[in-house]
């Protein structure tokens, strides 16, 4: 389906040179001279390299319908991750190149948003918080405070994240995966 560029705005998917991005951010300018046009913010669905580009008024955009499913992670090999569609139990595996360094926080059995356009897999986003407990790291001492310096902890996924000193071995945390993985609380 066609778009004109009125139809551009924030969240919208569309076909830009056979790749599918979403728009981040549109402004609409009308010149007082001249065809009105759009500046558009693009992220790429699959890289996530973002990209301005700018509409003019005759050009028809093409929508790209973006099918999201429910996916719950099962296991790896070759560099494939296999997950399950929870709707209708279907195994779906997906490249390391598209899961990125997600990888390193897919627990069994944790369930993610997969991103599909005409039944190939474009993105995977992971719950905005996930709940680690501390396999590996240095003891930690009476007095120690969440604002005197970090160390090195291994997760049970094998992943390393800085946690303040006072975390222990055993101790569940909390890790934020919009910034990449970094520690966000102690759970008790």
């Amino acid at each position: 389906m066609a778009l004109s560029i009125n139809e551009i705005k924030s969240g919208v998917t569309i076909l830009v040179d056979d790749n599918v991005y979403i728009c981040l951010d549109a402004q609409h300018v009308k010149p007082g001279k001249g065809a009105a046009f759009v500046r558009a913010r693009l992220r790429n669905m699959k890289n996530g390299n973002i990209q301005e580009k700018t509409f003019r008024g005759e050009e028809k955009i093409e929508s790209a319908f973006i099918e999201e499913r429910k996916l719950q992670y099962q296991y790896s090999s070759d560099g494939l991750f296999h997950f399950m569609d929870t709707d209708n139990f279907e195994e779906i595996a997906i490249s390391e190149e598209i899961v990125g360094d997600s990888a390193k926080l897919l627990q069994d059995n944790l369930e993610i948003q997969g991103y599909f356009y005409k039944g190939e897999s474009l993105s995977v986003t992971l719950p905005n918080f996930i709940e680690f407990t501390v396999k590996e790291t240095e003891p930690g001492f009476k007095g120690d405070s969440s604002k005197s310096g970090t160390k090195p902890a291994k997760v049970e996924t094998g992943a390393t994240i800085q946690v303040p000193l006072f975390i222990n071995i055993g101790d569940k945390i909390k890790v934020d995966t919009r910034t990449g993985g970094t520690y966000a609380e102690r759970i008790n």
